[in-house]
């Protein structure tokens, strides 16, 4: 299994060589359709993550690239809107785009399609999930460090596989620091309510939570407010969310969605065949990591360990 994820990731490796290098000759006129998900655009996580991934090939590749939002759950007549503008590489955003991902594949064999966050076993879709334990290991660390109540809280959003892994990570790394810190776990069953997300987190406040994380989308949003309202201490996902809650937020939990697809572009760019491959992104290729920290300071040995589960 290394050995296949190795040799898939050889491709971006040799792209990225390239780039640098300043003899990178790309095709002309490259371009993508991206459906982002529910929560669209000024999501401050997923969706606004991918988005700035194809400005970044936009502005570099000069590739195009369209977006349309799923609104009422309409996946497959927005994707399909873009399928008709004939880009070269259509992108569908988490774990609810793989279904009409796969159907509009099967429908539209010559299309290359790109699956984030789910995998898919047809040979004209490309497969980038990332391992989200390694990067909420590193926030439950911080956590555990950082509480002095010993009672922590994760929010996911949907239980899928995806949050199912910020689960476990987020809990490992807090047993690691601090065995003692109970972690409070709610699934809120949506990624779109932000009230929700408030009314989770004031519950684990009243349980003595003084640290929350969440994996929830729009959702987490709620809870990042709340937590700055009820002065305890936040840990954004996806992107930098920082911004979102400044008296709060010590970190985020960087999915690196925009590096994939900004590779995936340059991919296509240059001509390389995407080939239906599937791309497990972790730590070691910058796939997932941790925002600047904030608001807290760490002991030597805080950092120490820390520095040592960054460098594994």
């Amino acid at each position: 299994m290394y050995m296949i994820l190795a040799l898939s990731l050889i491709p971006f490796i040799l792209l990225g060589c390239a780039q640098q290098s300043g003899h990178t000759q790309t095709k002309e006129n490259v371009s993508a359709g991206l459906l982002v998900t529910d929560s669209g655009l000024g999501d401050d996580s997923f969706s606004d993550s991918a988005f700035q991934g194809l400005e970044r090939a936009r502005d570099e590749l000069g590739i195009t690239f369209d977006y349309r939002e799923p609104s009422n759950g309409q996946y497959k007549k927005r994707m399909e809107e873009l399928i008709q503008q004939e880009h070269d590489v259509i992108i569908g955003l988490g774990f609810n785009a793989q279904s009409t991902v796969e159907d509009l594949a099967a429908k539209y064999p010559e299309q290359d399609f790109v699956l984030i966050d789910a995998v898919s076993k047809l040979e004209n879709v490309t497969s980038i999930t990332f391992k989200e334990d390694e990067g909420s290991f590193l926030i439950g660390l911080l956590a555990g460090m950082k509480t002095t109540s010993d009672v922590v809280g994760y929010i996911g959003g949907e239980k899928i596989p995806v949050t199912e892994r910020f689960e476990s990570g987020f809990k490992e790394g807090v047993a690691t620091a601090n065995p003692e810190a109970e972690v409070l776990v709610t699934y809120a069953n949506t990624f779109n309510d932000d009230q929700k997300g408030q009314s989770i987190t004031r519950k684990m406040v009243n349980q003595g939570a003084d640290n929350i994380f969440h994996a929830a989308g729009f959702t987490g949003i709620g809870a990042l407010k709340e937590a700055q309202a009820q002065q305890i201490f936040a840990y954004g996902v996806d992107s930098d969310q920082f911004f979102v809650a400044e008296e709060a937020v010590v970190t985020s939990m960087l999915k690196n969605v925009n590096v994939a697809l900004f590779n995936v572009m340059t991919q296509v760019a240059e001509g390389t065949p995407l080939n239906g491959q599937h791309l497990e992104l972790g730590i070691e290729e910058d796939g997932v990591g941790l925002a600047p920290i904030r608001l807290i300071t760490l002991t030597s040995q805080e950092q120490k360990m820390l520095d040592e589960a960054q460098n594994k």
